[in-house]
């Protein structure tokens, strides 16, 4: 697994393609969620999943309490793929968890993120009240 995270000369993430495309599956995603190996391989799940929503993929709301597990991380790189998931599927859960998030990072501001998660976080919040 392999991600490469935004840096001084381009803004996103790069993944390796091959690989997001044997994982795009939500048993494979959901059973890596549960079970990490590193914070990589959640970006990566994360990302899968994001991509999936925008293809019309059905279901990955009901991966809500796997997902839900993240909403305390302080990592900038999992709040932004994760608030882009909960844009995207409106669950009505986890609108709290995304005003807890731009709160905490309110108070205590992500140091040298490659993404400014509450750009994301906000932007989910909008969506949800729209």
């Amino acid at each position: 697994m392999s991600v490469s995270y935004p840096n001084q000369y381009r803004n996103y993430c790069l993944f390796d393609e091959n690989r997001i495309q044997e994982r795009k599956n939500l048993g494979i995603i959901k059973s890596s969620l549960e079970n990490p190996q590193s914070k990589d391989e959640v970006v990566e799940d994360l990302y899968i999943l994001n991509r999936m929503l925008d293809e019309g993929e059905k279901g990955i709301e009901e991966l809500y309490p796997v997902l839900s597990r993240y909403n305390d991380t302080k990592s900038p790189d999992i709040q932004t793929f994760l608030a882009g998931i909960y844009r995207k599927t409106k669950i009505p859960d986890a609108f709290g968890p995304l005003i807890s998030m731009l709160i905490k990072n309110s108070i205590n501001p992500p140091q040298n993120a490659g993404f400014d998660p509450n750009e994301e976080i906000g932007g989910a919040i909008l969506e949800y009240l729209a």
